[in-house]
């Protein structure tokens, strides 16, 4: 059975990642490595440190000791780390976030960015103007921060940061052609946000299908 390892920033994206395994890439044995100091770390720096860089490092070589055929890396405060980490690592790293932003691109020229974390809000919006430049595409990004969110997170107030969040994406949703959920945790939106009139992308699904992808370019 083929391994893959997940790093996770924090216990919430854990359960939304580990679903889309199961859906998609059933047979593939997922091993977690969590360690929530790296968010916190990053949140109290209010950017990404050397120190944080380090761990995520240690974390991706030691899934590659683990016997791992490839890496996920779960969060997009750090997403910038695990880009850096690919050229000591022999395996391949998915970014969780890499497709939706492609796909973001894709979809329209004026896009918008929801999160609950302002440190990942700034890596996400980098992300998808790299894509665009890639694509050679130009676009505008809109941000906008679901204020108290995360706290209502943490607090285990799920249903306040269901609403504080959701309040957010529909005050963006005239404004752009297609909104973007920074953060894992915010996936379990999507059912919910049906009468939207854009397009709302999570990253999980779209994550473990480049998983997919990336193994079955390994055969």
């Amino acid at each position: 059975m083929r391994t893959v390892v997940v790093v996770h920033t924090g216990p919430a994206t854990i359960q939304p990642i580990k679903q889309q395994f199961q859906q998609i890439l059933p047979d593939v044995r997922v091993i977690n490595i969590m360690d929530d100091s790296l968010l916190n770390d990053v949140i109290a720096a209010g950017h990404l440190t050397e120190a944080v860089t380090g761990r995520i490092f240690s974390y991706m070589q030691l899934g590659q000791q683990m016997g791992a055929v490839a890496l996920l890396n779960a969060c997009s405060s750090v997403g910038e780390a695990a880009s850096a980490a690919r050229a000591a690592i022999s395996i391949p790293i998915i970014k969780i976030d890499d497709t939706m932003a492609e796909r973001a691109v894709a979809s329209g020229p004026r896009i918008g960015v929801v999160a609950t974390v302002k440190t990942t809000l700034e890596p996400t919006v980098r992300l998808i103007k790299a894509k665009a430049a890639a694509a050679g595409k130009s676009i505008e990004v809109t941000e906008a921060l679901a204020e108290g969110g995360f706290q209502a997170l943490l607090d285990g107030k799920s249903e306040l940061h269901d609403e504080i969040v959701k309040r957010t994406i529909e005050s963006l949703a005239d404004k752009v052609d297609v909104i973007v959920l920074a953060q894992v945790s915010m996936a379990r939106l999507i059912p919910s946000l049906t009468d939207l009139k854009v397009p709302v992308l999570s990253s999980p699904q779209s994550g473990v299908e480049a998983v997919r992808d990336a193994l079955a370019s390994r055969h």
